[in-house]
């Protein structure tokens, strides 16, 4: 494992691997933080946190549920983590309109035609900065493998800044996009998280700031048009915006208009009543989904995914989110978010 290097009183950077795959592990001088990225789609496989206050003996507690070994990256399966770009969640059949032209995602494909979750999650991603002081860590990473001949359905052409920020108690990303091709491109990122207090779903309570739901058909494509917006007022059972435990709750929704907080920043809080402990996803702009993992190939209702997206599902087919999607030549996008961790009190 290289050293990127770092004096004794900063946070460290390593590099490794997880079987074939690079990976970058950033580690507090106190050891009290540990997080490990893959540089394949930039992806979040561990953050660890130490649980007590500063000064008492370090106990590290995991925070995510991400892959866990090089089989489980490459599968992808639930999308563990993963960095959402040029688009999140489905594109109805596959298929979507733009600038005077339509493009299909998976040519040629009968069946099934799901598509989901662009290709950002599975690009190779370069470590190409670093910063580290006594109080954090800051990684940028950089991809440049979206192009027009690289993704059918997609001929545009992004460079992908990741940066992430990683302090004693919180974890920032922000994710920039640049148009570096010749034409507007549609573009929309976000995150796919799963997290974990080391209970189970049904044992956590959770708030979420949102006053609607986003109402989907049976393929958990968006209805059209208004009909897609439903007043959480009308919708008690997903209705978080005062606390409550999830329960047997199965959820794979999207809530929007969120209501920010100061500074703009929206807050959604997932809380272990035994033990007062709370992780915060935060976010600047656009919506929430939420799944409770029922799914999963491993360890079912074991976590739960709190997604910061930019944009709803099939944004790409809705032409009242055109302008927003629309990326012009030359130009760049950032979208920030990430989640921090109010370990217990008691």
């Amino acid at each position: 494992m290289a050293d990127r290097g770092a004096t004794a009183d900063t946070y460290r950077i390593t590099e490794g691997r997880l079987g074939d795959e690079p990976t970058v592990t950033v580690s507090a001088p106190d050891g009290s933080v540990r997080v490990v990225l893959a540089l394949r789609g930039a992806t979040l496989l561990s953050w660890q946190v130490a649980r007590g206050a500063a000064g008492q003996p370090t106990e590290l507690t995991e925070l995510t549920d991400g892959y866990r070994d090089e089989a489980e990256l490459l599968s992808q399966d639930g999308v563990r983590a993963g960095l959402l770009a040029p688009f999140s969640n489905r594109v109805a059949d596959g298929r979507y309109h733009y600038g005077g032209r339509d493009h299909d995602l998976l040519p040629g494909r009968v069946g099934d035609r799901t598509v989901y979750h662009g290709f950002a999650r599975e690009a190779p991603f370069r470590l190409v900065g670093a910063t580290t002081t006594a109080d954090s860590a800051r990684l940028l990473l950089r991809s440049t493998s979206i192009r027009p001949d690289r993704h059918p359905g997609y001929p545009f052409a992004l460079d992908l800044d990741v940066e992430y920020t990683i302090g004693r108690r919180e974890l920032g990303i922000a994710i920039r996009a640049t148009n570096v091709g010749e034409t507007t491109a549609p573009y929309a990122s976000g995150w796919h998280p799963y997290f974990t207090l080391s209970r189970p779903v049904d044992d956590l309570v959770l708030q979420i700031p949102a006053h609607t739901l986003i109402r989907t058909d049976a393929s958990l494509i968006p209805l059209p048009g208004k009909e897609a917006l439903l007043p959480l007022d009308r919708c008690p059972d997903l209705d978080f915006r005062t606390p409550r435990r999830l329960g047997d709750a199965v959820i794979d929704a999207c809530f929007a208009d969120l209501a920010p907080g100061p500074g703009g920043r929206t807050e959604t809080v997932l809380g272990d009543p035994a033990t007062g402990a709370e992780l915060r996803v935060w976010q600047h702009g656009g919506y929430l989904h939420v799944f409770t993992g029922d799914t999963l190939a491993r360890d079912r209702r074991a976590s739960i995914a709190l997604e910061p997206v930019e944009a709803p599902t099939d944004a790409y087919n809705r032409p009242e989110h055109a302008n927003t999607l629309s990326l012009e030549p030359g130009r760049q996008r950032e979208f920030r978010f990430g989640v921090t961790y109010r370990p217990s009190t008691r």
